[in-house]
C-alpha cells in the first residue's frame, strides 16, 4: 500500500476521533484516521447519552438533526424510572421528553436548556454510523480500516507512523501532529509514558445486551430508556436501546461478589426484569468491567497527543466519558487549527493539557462520587420495599424522594455541560472566579474561562451560529470604540467576528467580551486595552506580561 500523509494522524474511529477529525477538516485540516475495526462495524453497546453541550458541537459541524433523528422512536420516553423491578411497581421517574415531546414543549426537569441543543438520548451503535458517514463526506479526512498502527517516531517536526492491515501489508503515514483517541486500552498513552492515577475499582458491573422483544407487554406502566431495580434481593438497570426489542442489563455486584463469575448471569438478569424462568430472551452480547476514577498525569509528549477514554476513565454517570472526550477533542481542533491557520503560536497547544486536564479531573469526581452514593443507596434497600401494606408504600414514597433528588441531577446535568470553566489556561486573561458549579446546576457567566452564554439572535440562530469557527467579539454598547482591537486580530491573522447585542441578557455585565472558537470566554472589559496587540498575542500563544487587560 503507498504510503500516506496528512496533517494529523488520529489512531481510533470512535466518536472522540471521528469529532476531531470533523472539527480539524472544517478548520481546513486534513487528517488520517487509523482503525482496528473494518468499515461499518457496530461498536460495543456503550455510550447512551449525547449530552447539550456535545449536541452543539455537532449542531456547528452541521450534523445535530441527523443525530437527533437517529436512536429510540419519536415519541418513546427518554425518562428514567425507579421500580421494585423492570416490570414492577413504579417507585419514582424523572420524566424527560421522547424527542417528539421536546418539539412539542413537554414539560420536565430537562426542558429548560439555555441552548437551541437539549441532550439526546441515542446510544453509541446508532451515533457511531452517523459520525462515521459524516466524516467520509469530508474532503479533508481519510479512514483507512482493518489497519493497526505498530509504532510511531516523533521526529521532533512531526511524526512518522507505522502501520499494518489485517491482511499482513505495511505501510507508513506522516503527520505535524498524531493523536491517540484508541479508547481505555490507549496503545497510544502507554508509548508516550502517560500514567492513568485515581481509583482503580470504584464498581463491579456485570453487563449483558439483549434481545427480548415481549419484555414491554409484561411492564406495569409504560417503558422509560432508563429503568432501575430497586429490591434488596438484585439492582441494576436496564436501559432501552431501540425501544422495541433490545436491551442492556448492568447487573451491580455487592461488595462480597468478588468476580463477575460469582454471580449466575441469568438468574440475575431475571431478578432485575421480574420475570420466571419461562421468560425468553437471547444475549446478543456481554461485557462486564469496571467502574473506575483514573485521569492521566499527561495529554501529551511532543507532537503526540491523546483524547477520551485514552485519557480518562471513570464511572459513566452521566454519560460523560464519551461526552468528555468530544469535549477534548472540540478544545485540541481549535488549538491545532490556530497553528495551522497561523495565528497561533505552536506553544498554545500546551494550553489542551492546562485546560481540559482540570476539568476531566473535576467531572471524574462528580461520577465517582454521585456512584458511591448509588451504591449506598443500593445497600440499604428496604426489606418492604414491594410490599402491598402501608408500610410497603411508605418505604417507596421515602426511597423515590431519596432517588429522584440524587439522580434528577445526573440525569438533568446542566452544571456538567455548561458550568465548567478553564481557570489555568495561559490564553485566558483572568477577570474573577465563575460561580460554582455541581453536577446539575450553573450559573450563567461572562468571566474569562467559563462558557459564552449562548443567546438566540433571531428566529434562525443563536449565538454560537453567528459566531462560526473564529473568535467572536461580543458587543453590548454600542459606543464601545472596538475598531483598534479588531484591526490588531486581523494583523495577526486571527479570524474574528464583531456581533452586537445590544439587548443582551443579565450575564453580559461588560461591554466587551471576547470568545475563543471554542465558545469559552478569553477576555471582557468596560473598554479596548491600551494596548490590543499584547492582548491577541496573548491569546494567540505568545508570551506576553500577565498584566494584559
Amino acid at each position: 500500500m503507498t504510503d500516506l500523509s496528512a496533517d494529523v494522524v488520529i489512531v481510533g474511529a470512535g466518536p472522540v476521533g471521528l469529532t476531531l477529525a470533523m472539527e480539524l477538516d472544517r478548520r481546513g485540516v486534513s487528517s488520517l484516521i487509523i482503525e482496528k475495526r473494518r468499515a461499518g462495524e457496530p461498536p460495543n453497546v456503550k455510550c447512551n447519552h449525547v449530552s447539550a453541550r456535545s449536541m452543539e458541537i455537532f449542531r456547528g459541524l452541521g450534523i445535530a438533526d441527523r443525530i437527533r433523528a437517529t436512536g429510540l422512536p419519536d415519541d418513546y420516553p427518554h425518562s428514567v424510572s425507579y421500580r421494585t423491578t423492570v416490570t414492577g411497581r413504579e417507585i419514582t421517574c424523572v420524566p424527560i421528553p421522547s424527542r417528539a415531546g421536546r418539539e412539542r414543549g413537554d414539560p420536565g426537569p430537562d426542558t429548560d436548556w439555555p441552548t437551541p441543543e437539549p441532550p439526546h438520548r441515542i446510544n453509541q451503535i446508532f451515533l457511531e454510523p452517523v459520525l462515521f458517514e459524516a466524516a467520509l463526506e469530508r474532503p479533508g479526512i481519510e479512514i483507512v480500516n482493518e489497519a493497526k498502527v505498530t509504532g510511531f517516531t516523533d521526529t521532533g517536526g512531526g511524526v512518522t507512523v507505522s502501520i499494518e492491515r489485517d491482511d499482513g501489508r505495511t505501510f507508513s503515514a506522516s503527520g505535524r501532529y498524531m493523536v491517540g483517541c484508541d479508547g481505555g486500552r490507549s496503545e497510544v498513552r502507554s508509548a508516550i509514558g502517560a500514567k492513568l492515577q485515581g481509583d482503580a475499582v470504584v464498581q463491579r458491573v456485570q453487563s449483558t445486551y439483549i434481545r427480548a422483544p415481549g419484555l414491554i407487554d409484561l411492564m406495569d406502566g409504560p417503558p422509560t430508556w432508563g429503568m432501575f431495580a430497586y429490591n434488596p434481593v438484585r439492582t441494576g438497570v436496564v436501559y432501552s436501546i431501540d425501544g422495541r426489542d433490545t436491551w442492556l442489563i448492568h447487573n451491580y455486584l455487592k461488595e462480597d461478589e468478588a468476580d463477575f463469575d460469582s454471580v449466575d448471569r441469568d438468574w440475575a438478569i431475571r431478578q432485575i426484569l421480574g420475570v420466571d424462568d419461562d421468560f425468553s430472551y437471547e444475549i446478543l452480547t456481554r461485557e462486564d468491567w469496571f467502574g473506575r476514577r483514573l485521569v492521566v498525569d499527561k495529554l501529551r509528549e511532543g507532537n503526540v497527543f491523546i483524547c477520551g477514554d485514552a485519557a480518562h476513565l471513570w464511572v459513566p454517570y452521566a454519560g460523560y466519558g464519551m461526552n468528555a472526550g468530544i469535549a477534548d477533542a472540540h478544545n485540541l481542533a481549535m488549538h491545532m487549527g490556530g497553528v495551522f491557520a497561523g495565528w497561533a503560536d505552536p506553544s498554545a497547544l500546551d494550553a489542551h493539557e492546562a485546560e481540559r486536564l482540570p476539568i476531566t479531573e473535576q467531572v471524574s469526581h462528580f461520577a465517582m462520587n454521585h456512584a458511591h452514593e448509588m451504591a449506598r443507596k443500593r445497600k440499604a434497600v428496604p426489606p418492604e420495599i414491594d410490599d402491598d401494606t402501608p408500610e410497603g408504600a411508605a418505604a417507596r414514597e421515602k426511597a423515590g424522594k431519596a432517588l429522584y433528588d440524587l439522580n434528577v441531577q445526573q440525569y438533568c446535568c446542566a452544571g456538567l455541560n455548561f458550568g465548567y470553566y478553564y481557570e489555568a489556561s495561559p490564553l485566558i486573561v483572568r477577570d474573577g472566579t465563575p460561580p460554582p458549579y455541581s453536577m446539575g446546576d450553573f450559573t450563567a457567566s461572562t468571566v474569562p474561562g467559563a462558557r459564552l452564554p449562548n443567546v438566540r439572535i433571531d428566529d434562525e440562530q443563536w449565538l454560537y451560529d453567528v459566531q462560526g469557527t473564529g473568535f467572536a467579539l461580543i458587543c453590548t454598547d454600542p459606543e464601545s470604540e472596538v475598531e483598534s482591537l479588531l484591526s490588531a486580530a486581523r494583523a495577526a491573522g486571527l479570524p474574528i467576528t464583531l456581533i452586537d447585542l445590544p439587548d443582551a441578557p443579565e450575564p453580559y455585565g461588560k461591554a466587551l467580551v471576547l470568545a475563543r472558537p471554542d465558545n469559552h470566554i478569553a477576555w471582557r472589559s468596560n473598554k479596548v486595552p491600551t494596548d490590543p496587540t499584547a492582548l491577541i498575542d496573548r491569546l494567540r500563544g505568545v508570551r506576553v506580561p500577565e498584566a494584559v487587560r
